[in-house]
């Protein structure tokens, strides 16, 4: 699921689109690259999300998974270039 992009179905944020940059059982981790940054993502029930049936670049996920520096930059590059906001 890490790479997909969701769109949050519940809360304050209901509409926003994110980056799952992780996930367990229960809960996955966004980043917006905005407010919600890969050092301290956004922690929501995956009952509340829709996930998109779309996936960020390879090489983002690559960067994403080894938790790079500047890389909210590029997460929030992609999020733009999904056209889904």
């Amino acid at each position: 699921m890490t790479g997909k992009f969701a769109i949050s179905r519940a809360g304050h944020d209901k509409g926003n689109v994110y980056v799952v940059v992780a996930a367990d059982d229960k809960y996955v981790y966004l980043a917006d690259g905005r407010l919600k940054t890969l050092a301290a993502p956004k922690k929501k029930n995956i009952r509340h999300i829709q996930i998109v049936n779309q996936t960020i670049a390879d090489d983002l996920l690559v960067r994403i998974q080894n938790k790079e520096a500047n890389i909210n930059d590029a997460i929030k590059y992609a999020i733009k270039q999904s056209n889904l906001i």
